[in-house]
């Protein structure tokens, strides 16, 4: 059985580290952290992995802050990273980094069957199929390019798809709760833990204290990441850690 992991969280815009409102770049809070010294302060707690997010990437096709996360790669941290991996050149581009796993979200809503193939080539363990998502006329839909581009594909219809293809990794935001401090939505993961059972899911999106760490688990999640509530000191990256 999978252990539950608690993934605290970098987002990266010009190089610096921020948190968007519900995915709205134009709604951004800019923090003094270094991501550097962010990544080593989460490491000496002793986080075993940290989701870094190209946010310049996700919106421009293009690995603009793939320094940063090489450095923090580097430093001895599992790195777990995506923004911008639009082809496979990106792809090698981010494991040459150091990086170890990349998270697949635009490419994988709009074309499965490549990342479908990657996940045969570089392995399960190294990919994490992003399927951030939406509540929209009675539906999961699911939004691309930095959550600017709402895609036919629904997340009813993808996560299982991944699921049957041996995807092992899925991280899924629920994005009306991003950085909104609301709780998870929970709802959203036990839903999740039907319809594709086989997933271990990273829930995202809404954390405010210990108690949602303990819900996420209970509703079927093996990992939470965690980013404003850190960044704000709503509790400490240990106390997450100890839960």
């Amino acid at each position: 059985m999978k252990s539950f992991t608690v993934i605290p969280a970098i987002d990266l815009r010009e190089g610096h580290v921020v948190r968007l409102r519900q995915g709205d770049y134009a709604q951004q809070t800019t923090y003094e952290f270094a991501p550097q010294a962010l990544a080593q302060r989460y490491a000496d707690a002793g986080a075993a992995w940290l989701h870094v997010v190209d946010l310049d990437g996700a919106r421009s096709g293009s690995l603009d802050n793939l320094q940063i996360i090489e450095a923090i790669a580097r430093n001895g941290m599992k790195v777990q990273a995506g923004g911008g991996v639009r082809g496979e050149e990106d792809l090698r581009r981010l494991f040459d980094a150091g990086v170890s796993r990349v998270v697949l979200g635009s490419v994988a809503i709009r074309e499965p069957a490549l990342v479908g193939s990657w996940l045969g080539k570089y392995g399960a363990e190294r990919l994490t199929i992003a399927l951030d998502t939406r509540r929209v006329d009675g539906r999961w839909a699911l939004p691309s390019a930095g959550w600017t581009e709402l895609e036919a594909r629904s997340l009813d219809e993808l996560a299982p798809w991944y699921a049957a293809r041996g995807a092992c990794h899925l991280l899924c935001t629920d994005i009306d709760r991003d950085g909104m401090l609301a709780g998870f939505n929970l709802d959203l993961y036990r839903h999740l833990a039907k319809v594709a059972p086989t997933l271990a899911v990273q829930a995202s999106g809404g954390v405010r204290s210990l108690d949602d760490i303990h819900a996420a688990r209970a509703a079927g999640a093996l990992g939470v990441i965690l980013g404003r509530a850190l960044l704000e000191g709503r509790f400490t990256i240990e106390e997450a850690l100890a839960c």
